[in-house]
């Protein structure tokens, strides 16, 4: 007993050495200066031979002076590449990965999943998305709080993935028959304003950051947008979410749940197809965000089989996604927000950022483009102060791609070759690394 107190007493003698050199010299292991050949920094402009020096977790400062690196900061050379911040992602579902396993659809592979099994095997869509340069995400839907579970692992360094911003269950309408006996109620259910509210708050209780509801039919392979819940009920998740202080996004596939869900307030739109000009005018007026999410029924089309969708599902899949685009054609002329959301799950992760090439397609230039998925993106998740630019305070989320990126934004969808998220180097390809 004694050696092990003698023992114990060197180790802690050690570490609080090892604390006072920390603190005598903070910084020392942990100040980078990375050199990029050009840098848009997601505030309106493009620098050459920029540097950003990173201390900890945060930028601490961008400049194109040499003389600035500090003495002993590790420098990393990305001189090659065009920087970027990390990009944003505001629709995944993160926890709902799926391997294609040949001869199992990935739909059975979800429902046959244990919890714990999920969220491990979600660690390799979390690398695939930040391997698109995405370094956070608002994940907007998962069963039994997996979810928080995989975003507090992330935060703790139990697993490396995209900083997430999450909700636990989405609330939704009944869509079950009455089974006899005892049953335990289904997270998310809630029918009229008091179950509504109910739910809310056991989303807020379970410590989620946003919260979703599904106001309209639709996903997957269903494109119908048959409205689900009322003005009323609408209203009643918006208010009870600001009322503790949490933003809203609300699923509506279809015009009637998407215009009463903006009347209502919510902060962001989710899918809607098929808007008129006066909900159009009303997400200007408010300045709701639209998130169209039009890729993802292109991933839907290419791998249906895999998932295992019924037949005929190609071909609503292709007529709805015309219908979308034109959608978020009309809301981009009239000057709604537009955030970048993928909807990513199954396999899609890591082809988040496909969605760029869409809106490009509905009329913005790749550099209004990659605002959705930076500065916009951030304004959503409340959090434009520290994420979505590359400026002095803001969480060191770091993307080098390989090309021009406001010329041609498909260098953003095939060419992420270095990402660094919170400081720390997550996707390293071409790195090389002097001392300074």
């Amino acid at each position: 007993m004694k050696l092990m107190r003698i023992l114990l007493a060197a180790i802690l003698g050690a570490a609080c050495v090892s604390d006072v050199s920390a603190q005598e010299n903070p910084g020392a292991k942990t100040v980078k200066a990375i050199r990029f050949g050009k840098l848009w920094d997601g505030k309106g402009k493009l620098w050459t031979s920029a540097i950003v020096i990173v201390e900890g977790d945060r930028i601490r400062n961008v400049t194109t002076d040499a003389s600035a690196i500090p003495p002993g900061a590790e420098v990393i050379d990305l001189s090659k590449y065009t920087g970027l911040p990390g990009l944003i992602d505001v629709h995944t579902h993160m926890t709902m990965y799926t391997d294609e396993t040949p001869g199992e659809p990935m739909l059975k592979q979800l429902t046959s999943n244990p919890p714990a099994v999920e969220v491990f095997l979600a660690r390799k869509g979390a690398m695939r998305t930040l391997e698109a340069g995405v370094t956070t995400v608002r994940d907007l839907g998962a069963d039994q709080y997996m979810d928080i579970a995989m975003r507090d692992l992330i935060n703790r360094g139990e697993m490396i993935g995209p900083r997430m911003f999450v909700c636990g269950y989405g609330l939704y309408i009944t869509n079950t028959p009455y089974k006899p006996g005892l049953n335990a109620p289904a997270g998310g259910i809630a029918d009229g304003v008091p179950e509504v509210l109910k739910s809310v708050r056991q989303q807020i209780a379970a410590g989620v950051d946003v919260i979703k509801m599904y106001a309209s039919t639709g996903t997957d392979d269903d494109v119908t947008g048959s409205q689900t819940y009322n003005y009323d009920e609408i209203k009643a998740a918006v208010d009870a979410a600001h009322k503790f202080g949490k933003k809203i996004a609300i699923h509506s596939y279809g015009p009637d749940g998407a215009r009463d869900a903006v009347r209502a307030g919510t902060d962001s739109l989710e899918h809607a197809t098929d808007m008129d000009d006066a909900t159009i005018q009303e997400m200007v007026k408010r300045g709701t965000f639209y998130v169209p999410t039009i890729d993802h029924n292109r991933y839907y089309v290419d791998n249906g089989d895999k998932i295992g969708y019924a037949p005929g599902y190609k071909e609503k899949l292709q007529a709805f996604i015309p219908r979308n685009l034109e959608t978020a054609r009309k809301a981009f002329k009239a000057g709604v927000k537009f955030a970048m959301g993928s909807d990513a799950i199954y396999t899609m992760f890591g082809q988040n950022t496909r969605e760029l090439g869409w809106f490009v397609k509905a009329g913005m230039t790749p550099e209004q483009a990659l605002h959705t998925a930076t500065t916009n993106a951030a304004e959503l998740l409340g959090k434009e102060g520290e994420l979505g630019a590359v400026a002095p305070g803001y969480f060191a989320d770091l993307v080098a791609v390989d090309g021009d990126p406001l010329a041609d934004v498909n260098v953003v969808l095939t060419n992420v070759k270095w990402v660094m998220k919170g400081g720390s180097v997550t996707i390293d390809k071409p790195r090389t690394t002097t001392a300074h």
